[in-house]
C-alpha cells in the first residue's frame, strides 16, 4: 500500500516507523527542513521538504498513486485542508485526519474526513483496515488490556446473515455496541437483522477477539 503522510513531528514519525514496519511504502511532506532531515536518515521512506497544503508538493509526494492520506500535522486548519485536497481535486478514497482540538472533530467529520482518535496506534489501523479489506480490527484495548473494542466487517458468507441478534449467540463478557450500515448507524437490539457488508462494533474482554471472528466471519 502506498501512503502519504503529512506532518513529521512525534506523531507522523512514529506513525511512519510503524506502518514501514509493516511492509507499507511511505512518503512523508513536512515543513521543517531538520526534521526532514533526520526523518530521512532514520526511516526507508521518501521525504518532501515542502507545504502539504500547496497541490504541487501532494503531486511530488506521489499523491496520485497513494492509497491513503493522513494529515497529522499539529494544525487542525491544515490537516482540514490536505484532506480536502487529497478528496476532491486528487480523489483519494481515503483521508485520515489528526484532530488536535476535540471542538474541530464535528467538522472534519461534516466536511467527510475520516478522523481517527489521536494515537498512531489508531490512526495506522484505520488505515490498513480500510484498504486491506480486513475482516476484523482491534480498535483499542483498555482498563489495563483487559477489555478490547474491535471492528468486524461481516461477509456475504458471514454464518450470521439475515439473522436477530437474539438469535446469534455472543461469547462471554461481550456486547455489540454499534453497527455502521452505509450510511446509517445503528443501535442494536434483540430484533435487529444483521446484513451482509455491515460494520460491526462490539465490546468484549482481551482473549475473545478470535471467538467473535469465528461468530461472525466463519473462519476458524
Amino acid at each position: 500500500m502506498y501512503i502519504v503522510i503529512v506532518g513529521a513531528g512525534k506523531v507522523g514519525y512514529f506513525l511512519s516507523k510503524r506502518l514501514c514496519l509493516n511492509k507499507h511504502t511511505v512518503s512523508v511532506i513536512e515543513k521543517d527542513k531538520q526534521l526532514c532531515e533526520e526523518i530521512a536518515k532514520e526511516l526507508d521512506v521518501m521525504v518532501i521538504n515542502g507545504d502539504g497544503c500547496d497541490p504541487k508538493i501532494l503531486e511530488e509526494a506521489g499523491i496520485v498513486r497513494a492509497d491513503v492520506i493522513a494529515a497529522v500535522t499539529g494544525d487542525d486548519e491544515d490537516n482540514l485542508i490536505i484532506c480536502q485536497l487529497a478528496k476532491e481535486i486528487f480523489k483519494i478514497k481515503r483521508a485520515v485526519g489528526r484532530v488536535n482540538d476535540p471542538d474541530n472533530e464535528h467538522t472534519f467529520a461534516e466536511l467527510g474526513v475520516d478522523v481517527p482518535v489521536d494515537s498512531t496506534k489508531i490512526i495506522s489501523k484505520i488505515i490498513e483496515e480500510e484498504v486491506s479489506f480486513s475482516d476484523f480490527v482491534n480498535l483499542m484495548s483498555f482498563k489495563r488490556g483487559k477489555l478490547a473494542i474491535v471492528r468486524i466487517d461481516l461477509p456475504t458468507d458471514s454464518p450470521i446473515i439475515n439473522k436477530q441478534i437474539q438469535e446469534v449467540q455472543l461469547p462471554a463478557d461481550s456486547v455489540l455496541v454499534s453497527i455502521v450500515r452505509g450510511e446509517e448507524v445503528i443501535v442494536p437490539k434483540g430484533n435487529t437483522v444483521l446484513k451482509a457488508g455491515d460494520d460491526i462494533i462490539a465490546l468484549t474482554i482481551v482473549g475473545n477477539e478470535q471467538l467473535l471472528l469465528n461468530l461472525f466471519v466463519g473462519k476458524l
